[in-house]
């Protein structure tokens, strides 16, 4: 007698089933699995949200016509990923998704590097956000204390500029403020 076939879970499945204590992400039909960021790697996320919500998503002294997000799941083509932040011009994307993930490409990304992560962030990642469409990339490493930032032209990224510091910056496509760099270092 023939054993039946024990149905194993999809990509997607495995993802879904991950404990809260880690990130999972499918990129080139595999399922990538890193630890929680650090608390500077917190601390330089949730301060540069804070420094670019009032002004591009709420259009508190600012120009507004953003949507901006910590943590969206990205649905491009066949792989699944979390960037650390990610906004859409309100003009592409009127309004959010009822579903729990996004299939329309950001305009902008932002990858915190750790350690664990900066090979998949600065390769893998940044060529997937390309394919996809992605107008601005930003990396930003929290032990340099550097953002670099990246536009996409002619179907090909070029570093717009790498800002170090603890000095104020007006970066693109958010350069109608200047950015307070030294609150994003934790220490």
């Amino acid at each position: 007698m023939a054993q039946a076939a024990v149905a194993q879970p999809t990509l997607y499945e495995q993802l879904v089933a991950l404990p809260e204590t880690v990130v999972g992400e499918i990129l080139a039909g595999r399922l990538i699995v890193s630890p929680r960021p650090t608390p500077r790697h917190l601390v330089c996320g949730s301060v540069l949200g804070g420094q670019l919500v009032d002004p591009f998503h709420r259009g508190a002294r600012g120009p507004g016509g953003w949507w901006l997000l910590d943590e969206p799941e990205l649905h491009l083509a066949d792989d699944v990923v979390v960037p650390d932040m990610a906004g859409w011009r309100r003009s592409r994307m009127p309004t959010l998704p009822t579903r729990a993930w996004f299939c329309l490409a950001p305009d902008w990304v932002c990858e915190i590097l750790s350690p664990s992560s900066e090979h998949t962030d600065r390769v893998i990642k940044r060529d997937l956000y390309g394919r996809a469409g992605v107008d601005w990339f930003w990396l930003i490493d929290p032990d340099r204390q550097s953002i670099e930032v990246l536009g996409r032209h002619d179907a090909a990224w070029a570093t717009t500029c790498i800002v170090t510091g603890h000095t104020s910056h007006r970066l693109p496509p958010f350069d109608a403020i200047a950015l307070d760099l030294g609150a994003l270092w934790a220490g």
